[in-house]
């Protein structure tokens, strides 16, 4: 299970390595273009009920730690969708499936501004 280290806290967010390596490389493109925008997760098993929201900013520390040593695969049209939902008033939310399959962009939404990188 990876981490996710915000802000000056010392208790991380965990996040399963594949969907952090994804999350780290929205979160990136987003902070180095000066966006902010919100990262939403339902509360695992054991944890308190319920869902949290942070706001993430270019200023405030980020720290992410992988269990793994590889980078992980990345999958371009996950990473659309999670950059459209990033880009949205909704904001980008943890509670997606890895395994699902997620529907090829249509062309309207296929043209991204940047590319994002194949490993993170």
């Amino acid at each position: 299970m990876a981490k996710l280290y915000y802000g000056t806290t010392t208790e991380p967010i965990s996040i399963d390595d594949r969907l952090l390596a994804h999350v780290k490389v929205v979160v990136a493109t987003k902070l180095r273009r000066g966006e902010s925008f919100t990262l939403s997760w339902v509360h695992r098993p054991g944890e308190p009920a319920g869902r949290s929201t942070i706001w993430l900013q270019p200023s405030i520390p980020l720290r992410f730690v992988f269990d793994s040593e590889q980078p992980e695969t990345l999958d371009q049209n996950l990473l659309k969708r999670m950059a459209n939902d990033a880009n949205s008033s909704r904001g980008l939310s943890l509670d997606i499936a890895m395994d699902e399959p997620v529907p090829a962009a249509s062309p309207a939404q296929s043209a991204a501004p940047r590319p994002f990188a194949r490993a993170a």
